[in-house]
């Protein structure tokens, strides 16, 4: 954390949900990987996170869907190790809900649009009559 104050330390970085508007070109991923590791990578672009990737983030993205992808290929199966590595560079990422809080950072999720779908109004009549 460096040489911050208390409020710097403990402040929440915010950034919106969904893909960020000035995404660079990005590669496409390789046609040999695994499905799985070419969803994972593209979903990154999909995440809020994103907008805080630097070119060399997208580099360390696409080592690590090209090691995912040889973990999911590899006739021996998954070796302890590799998946054990494979986890700590995702992370280093903040790919998940749990690295994003430990790293203070939180996606807000946008508002649906559109007219709500439900209305509470007949429990809160309800709740009138009943003296709730």
């Amino acid at each position: 954390m460096g040489h911050r104050s208390k409020e710097e330390k403990d402040s929440i970085t915010k950034a919106p949900s969904g893909p960020p508007p000035d995404l660079p070109e990005l590669p496409e991923p390789d046609a040999l990987w695994h499905p799985i590791a070419s969803d994972w990578y593209l979903s990154l672009r999909e995440s809020g996170q994103a907008a805080f990737y630097q070119p060399s983030d997208w580099a360390v993205a696409r080592y690590a869907a090209d090691l995912m992808s040889k973990v999911l290929l590899s006739e021996r199966g998954p070796n302890g190790q590799l998946v054990a590595a494979l986890n700590s560079v995702m992370s280093s990422l903040l790919t998940t809900e749990g690295d994003r809080r430990r790293a203070r950072m939180e996606l807000e999720r946008q508002k649906p649009a559109g007219p709500r779908l439900a209305s509470v109004s007949p429990l809160d009549s309800y709740r009138d009559i009943a003296g709730g």
